[in-house]
């Protein structure tokens, strides 16, 4: 419920100064047919995806076909449509085996790991091909509100949380033979860990970088295609591409279902202010790339979702 008011609150801050009558021109002027290259970079994405995990999997001890795996993450890219996170959790229970729950959710997270290590380095990478005119704007819109949020206090507010972890971690691995509830959760995070480290007891490493690659390759390509979809946007290049995958990121982290409102607030200001364009094309580049890729995730969770149900009817009749 929080998460849907947070979404509902940074809807009315990007929608509250449209002029509907221009962003109904803007999306009059449309060129559909980069419509289609787009959704081709949007599944090209996804399949890549599966593949990765589908690797970190194999190595973890599982043996789940790539249709299974595919499944898994379009039924979870549905759930985070509903709540920011959720996905993450849900997919690990539908390829869930004999390692357990924890196993696969460790796999969960290296792919996450690798997923913030690439962000870093496209952070870096546009600021170093454009620092002129990214800089300033990461500066004045992310950074400086990020660091005047987080003061002295609050650094000592994270400092005691991660010393409280720390012992409670401790305490656990240390009664863990005489406490029933130390040994489950002990048990559990061994077996994270066992699926953290999946990469390390991989054999095909230059693969899982491959999709790595091909994967951010395939966002350059969906933010490109709408850019060239839009006449007023279809001058900029890979480089400002490359900035919009950069920027749908760091929304992607605000906890809203499926990025909405941060997503459009965050792409509507950086097309104002460093494009210099009007504030409706922001909006319709954000509209454009953030609903038609919901969209798409909607119809193959949907068709994910049904066929595993179906699959285990069949299985259980």
């Amino acid at each position: 419920m929080l998460s849907l008011l947070l979404a509902g609150v940074l809807l009315w801050l990007a929608l509250r100064r449209v002029d509907w009558t221009a962003f109904m021109e803007g999306l009059k002027q449309t060129r559909w047919g980069y419509i289609f290259p787009f959704v081709g970079a949007s599944l090209g994405a996804l399949v890549f995806r599966a593949f990765r995990w589908k690797l970190l999997l194999n190595a973890a001890g599982f043996r789940s076909k790539w249709l299974e795996v595919w499944d898994a993450n379009n039924i979870g890219n549905l759930g985070n449509l509903a709540v920011p996170g959720a996905g993450e959790l849900i997919r690990c229970g539908y390829v869930n085996g004999k390692s357990g729950y924890a196993n696969v959710l460790g796999t969960v997270l290296v792919e996450r790991v690798w997923d913030i290590l690439f962000i870093v380095l496209m952070i870096v990478f546009s600021l170093v091909l454009d620092q002129a005119d990214f800089g300033p704007f990461f500066s004045e819109n992310i950074w400086e509100p990020l660091a005047g949020n987080l003061n002295f206090s609050l650094w000592w507010l994270i400092a005691a949380l991660g010393i409280v972890l720390i012992v409670l971690l401790v305490l656990v691995f240390r009664y863990r033979g005489n406490s029933r509830f130390c040994a489950r959760i002990a048990d559990a995070l061994s077996n994270i860990g066992k699926g953290f480290t999946s990469f390390l007891r991989m054999k095909r490493k230059a693969l899982f970088l491959f999709y790595t690659v091909a994967i951010w390759f395939m966002y350059l390509l969906m933010t490109l295609s709408i850019q060239k979809a839009m006449p007023e946007l279809s001058d900029l290049g890979l480089v400002d591409a490359l900035f919009f995958c950069v920027l749908g990121n760091i929304a992607s982290i605000i906890p809203v279902p499926g990025s909405m409102g941060a997503y459009h607030y965050l792409m509507a200001l950086a097309v104002s202010a460093i494009f210099a364009k009007s504030w409706e094309t922001g909006i319709l580049f954000a509209t454009l790339q953030h609903e038609l890729h919901a969209v798409l995730v909607l119809i193959l969770g949907a068709i994910s979702y049904t066929r595993h149900s179906l699959k285990k009817r069949q299985q259980t009749a």
